[in-house]
C-alpha cells in the first residue's frame, strides 16, 4: 500500500500481532536511478521480522538488478508486485500491467529469482479482466521458475477494488496438485468472522490484510484471537486508539522528518477515530495544524474530552 505501509504503520500493525509485512512497493527503475524516495523504502528494522521488499517494474533488466540492491538492505524474502492497478503503474507495463502478458510475468520473475539468493515470493490478481482469468496456469509456471509462495487478490485488474473478491479460484490455485508452494488469499477481509471463515472455506494458508488494517491494527490479534479460541475479542478502547494513533505519529515524524511526518499522518486520523462521536472538530483540527507539538496537544485535548478509558 503506496505511502501507507511504512516503518510507522508497520510498528503499530507489528505491536497488534501482524505476522509477516511488506514494505511499501518500489520501483525496480527508482531504484536503479538512486532515487532518494525509492532508498529511503529500502528501510526495515528488526522489530518488523519476518518482513518481505516488494518491488515491481516491467523490465527484466532493471528487476534484476533491483533485486540485487534489495539483496543488500537483508529483508526475510523479496516479493514482486504484480497485482497493483493504478494507471500510473499499469501504463508503465509494471503491476498489474504484467497480466496481460504471462510470458512476461514469468521471465520478470525468473530474473530476479536468479538475481538474489533470497526466497522469492508474488503478489497479483485473478487476471485482467473477466475473460482472462488465468490465475491456475500463472501459479503453475510462477511455481516452476522458483516463487516460494503465492498471494492472489480475488479481483481482475479491471474490477480495480470494485464488486467482491471471488475467492473460488483462489481455492482452485490452492487445490491444485500441482501446487506445492503456499497460497495466501486477499481480497475483502475485513473482520475477524470473514477471515476465520474465508481460511476454513477456500483452505488458504494465509491470508493476507491491506486496506482493513489502515486505522485498525487491532484486525490482526483480533483474528488471531478468534481463531485460537473461537471466541470474538472486544475492539479497541479510546485510549487503545490514542496510544496507537501517538505512536503511529512520534514515529511518523521521526523517520520521515517533523514537516513530512506532520502532513502524511493526516490522511490516519479519521481511520483511527472511526465512529467517535463529534469527532469532525478534531479532525478538522489535525489536518490544519503544522506543528508537532501543535498535533499533541490536540491529542491530549481530544482525550480529555472524551474520558473513555
Amino acid at each position: 500500500m503506496e505511502d501507507v505501509s511504512d516503518p510507522p504503520f508497520r510498528f503499530v500493525c507489528k505491536q497488534q500481532g501482524a505476522d509477516l509485512m511488506y514494505t511499501e512497493f518500489i520501483s525496480s527503475e527508482g531504484l536503479i536511478r538512486d532515487a532518494i524516495r525509492s532508498l529511503q523504502k529500502l528501510d526495515i528494522f528488526d522489530y518488523e521480522r519476518p518482513i518481505g521488499i516488494q518491488i515491481f517494474g516491467g523490465d527484466e533488466e532493471a528487476m534484476g538488478l533491483a533485486a540485487k540492491i534489495v539483496d543488500a538492505a537483508e529483508p526475510d524474502l523479496l516479493d514482486i508486485n504484480f497485482g497493483c492497478p493504478v494507471q500510473k503503474v499499469v501504463c508503465k507495463g509494471a503491476g498489474a500491467g504484467v497480466l496481460k502478458d504471462i510470458g512476461l510475468m514469468v521471465r520478470l520473475t525468473k530474473a530476479v529469482v536468479n538475481a538474489t539468493n533470497l526466497p522469492v515470493t508474488v503478489k497479483t490478481r485473478l487476471g485482467w479482466d473477466e475473460n482472462t482469468k488465468n490465475i491456475e496456469e500463472v501459479a503453475e509456471r510462477l511455481q516452476d521458475v522458483g516463487v516460494k509462495a503465492l498471494t492472489v487478490h480475488g479481483r481482475t485488474r479491471v474490477q480495480l477494488y470494485k464488486g467482491e473478491a471471488d475467492w473460488t479460484l483462489i481455492a482452485k490455485v490452492k487445490n491444485n496438485p500441482r501446487i506445492q508452494i503456499p497460497i495466501f488469499g486477499n481480497g475483502d477481509i475485513d473482520s475477524p468472522q470473514k477471515a476465520l471463515e474465508y481460511k476454513n472455506r477456500y483452505g488458504v494458508d494465509g491470508i493476507m490484510i491491506g486496506r482493513a488494517s489502515i486505522g485498525y491494527p487491532w484486525i490482526f490479534r483480533e483474528i488471531k484471537h478468534l481463531m485460537a479460541t473461537g471466541e470474538k475479542l472486544d475492539g479497541p478502547i479510546l485510549s487503545e486508539r490514542l496510544d496507537a494513533c501517538r505512536i503511529h505519529f512520534e514515529k511518523s515524524i521521526q523517520w520521515k522528518g517533523e514537516k513530512t511526518g506532520v502532513f502524511e499522518m493526516r490522511r490516519h486520523y479519521a481511520n483511527y477515530f472511526r465512529g467517535l462521536p463529534n469527532f469532525k472538530e478534531f479532525r478538522m483540527k489535525l489536518v490544519a495544524c503544522d506543528l508537532p507539538d501543535g498535533i499533541r496537544e490536540i491529542l491530549n485535548t481530544l482525550e480529555n474530552e472524551y474520558c473513555v478509558f
